[in-house]
């Protein structure tokens, strides 16, 4: 007989866990400092229509979202029922357009700003008049690139 037995049976040693805690909170850390939350709280209601031909944009950073809608419930008791215009997060007239574009024209890297983009997120029932003021306003900005946000139609 030999003098080393042979060990029959034994399992491979199994996995340590130990750092998995560590693994898990630096993943938690990092999902917390890259996800950006929404900037501002939505008070109008808009109900986009919908459309077929839809083309995503690209840079959502260079993107300035123009809100137009009735007001929500909780703030319908202040400004009524008919469509305003909510500027980031607060109610505005059309007037303050101008001034809310070139804000956020000085927050965009100067090589990027010829690239800046309005969208405006209107209601399907909110009449053209004030629509059209916000275009308006909009050229006097000198902002010429205006996107009308949808959403895209259901194929049957």
């Amino acid at each position: 007989m030999s003098m080393f037995a042979k060990k029959r049976g034994k399992a491979k040693p199994e996995v340590s866990t130990a750092s998995l805690p560590d693994i898990i909170f630096m993943l938690l850390f990092f999902f917390m400092v890259v996800t950006k939350l929404r900037d501002s709280e939505l008070k109008v209601n808009v109900n986009t229509p919908s459309a077929s031909e839809l083309t995503k944009l690209e840079k959502k950073s260079l993107v300035n979202y123009i809100f137009i809608g009735t007001p929500t419930k909780k703030y319908q008791a202040i400004y009524g029922t008919s469509p305003r215009i909510q500027l980031g997060d607060k109610f505005a007239e059309a007037e303050e357009i101008p001034k809310f574009v070139e804000e956020h024209r000085l927050t965009v890297s100067e090589k990027e700003r010829p690239a800046v983009i309005s969208s405006l997120k209107v209601d399907g029932k909110t009449t053209m008049g004030i629509i059209t003021d916000v275009k308006t306003q909009l050229r006097k900005a000198n902002q010429l690139k205006v996107n009308y946000s949808t959403k895209p139609s259901v194929m049957k």
